[in-house]
């Protein structure tokens, strides 16, 4: 039975980052780029059983940006660290070691390596293009190969498409009752969670805001539901990643609301969850954040979205009942 290779290149980094190469975060163009190639392979019905990815930031946003788009969970991307500036000695060996049950597999690294494993593996000649490159950033190749992967030799696959992300629409298909849409982004960035971090001071409430990317308003941890994610883990996640705090997010939801975005509608399912330690500014992962704890009333007062009024009054009714001996009232911190 044939086996199928696809070789997806990382995405481009962030050019304004200090950051050392390993550690270069993918850019948003490299993002959507990534979401691009797996709407394609989701088209084209091209689901990988097993997926490798170099374990450098910007490589494996790309391959979790890929394969969420196909629906698949990011724990289905194994790191492998032979693949950070892997030669084609390297990418030869490695891929003789897939085990044998696999069909499809996506590996997903950085040229020169790839360009040459293309080339090699190739029983033609590979035509570059117009940029000089045959795989420019997160461009994908797929080949064909009949033998066994511990067989892989030179000219042993027979090339069948290289996609490149310019080629590709910059929309992305949505289900609706009236028919198929096309919007900014894939389909499950459109369901949401977010959270309210909570602690008692001093026997009052305080919940924790952070600042908004632009830095612009104060908002709560708020992102997508990524494939394999429930919207309860996914609201603990946020709230270690943007505010910098873990704690017990409560399994029943305060509600839920609708905002427009990216030519449609979000819908945004909201937790609580009580803060049980404040990361330091080193394991913050977006210390560029500020953060402030501040009263109920004061978080009602001045959040962005307005659709978490009512589940921030909720919250302080579901404390208030819980626990009488507490004071749960608008204090400053």
């Amino acid at each position: 039975m044939a086996r199928e290779l696809l070789l997806l290149r990382a995405g481009i980094a962030e050019p304004k980052s200090s950051l050392d190469d390993f550690h270069l975060p993918l850019a948003e163009p490299g993002k959507r780029a990534a979401q691009r190639i797996g709407a394609w392979l989701l088209r084209q019905n091209l689901l990988p059983d097993r997926v490798l990815s170099s374990p450098a930031e910007r490589t494996t946003v790309t391959a979790e940006k890929t394969v969420h788009t196909l629906g698949m969970a990011a724990t289905w991307v194994i790191s492998e660290d032979t693949l950070y500036r892997a030669s084609l000695g390297d990418l030869i060996e490695l891929l003789k070691t897939t085990p044998a049950a696999t069909r499809r597999l996506l590996l997903v690294a950085h040229n020169p390596g790839l360009e040459r494993l293309v080339h090699h593996l190739a029983d033609q000649v590979v035509e570059n293009s117009q940029d000089g490159s045959v795989l420019p950033p997160t461009a994908l190749a797929r080949l064909t190969l009949d033998v066994p992967w511990e067989r892989i030799s030179a000219g042993c696959s027979e090339l069948g498409q290289i996609i490149r992300p310019a080629s590709l629409p910059d929309r992305f298909p949505f289900p609706t009752p009236g028919g198929e849409e096309f919007r900014e982004r894939p389909a499950y960035c459109f369901t949401q969670s977010a959270v309210i971090p909570y602690r008692f001071e001093s026997g009052g409430l305080e919940i924790l805001l952070i600042s908004s990317k632009s830095g612009k308003h104060p908002q709560v941890p708020k992102g997508v539901v990524e494939p394999g994610l429930t919207p309860q883990r996914s609201a603990a996640r946020e709230a270690w990643e943007e505010a910098g705090v873990e704690g017990s997010v409560r399994a029943e939801p305060l509600g839920s609301y609708d905002y427009k975005k990216w030519g449609g509608v979000c819908h945004v399912t909201v937790f609580a969850m009580e803060v049980t330690r404040v990361l330091s500014e080193q394991e913050w992962r977006e210390s560029h954040r500020s953060r402030s704890w501040v009263s109920a009333d004061q978080a009602a007062d001045v959040l962005k979205h307005r659709g978490l009024v009512p589940m921030i009054e909720q919250l302080v009714v579901l404390l208030a009942v819980e626990d009488q001996n507490y004071s749960v009232h608008s204090n400053r911190s």
